[in-house]
């Protein structure tokens, strides 16, 4: 049985620290984000619109990866659990 609470956390604070480093590198190389879209995800020529860079834009999307890996934990561990071996 893996304990959510405790998988939920982790997972909060692992995201959290992949979002800042992706955010810091952004921000000390923005040509970074045209680089990863081209090279990383082979979509060349995509458009990304306005590089802003805000207080605001780094709490408003650090909140929404957390809620995203928190759905994610949360069915990771409800599948876990119901899964029988």
């Amino acid at each position: 049985m893996i304990n959510t609470q405790r998988l939920l956390k982790v997972s909060a604070a692992w995201m959290s620290v992949v979002y800042v480093v992706c955010f810091g590198g952004v921000a000390f190389f923005p040509g970074i984000r045209e680089a990863f879209m081209n090279y990383a995800l082979h979509a060349t020529n995509v458009g990304l619109g306005e590089n802003v860079m805000t207080l605001m834009t780094f709490i408003t999307g650090l909140i929404i990866w957390d809620v995203i890996a928190s759905a994610a934990a949360w069915l990771f561990a409800v599948l876990w659990n119901g899964i029988k071996q």
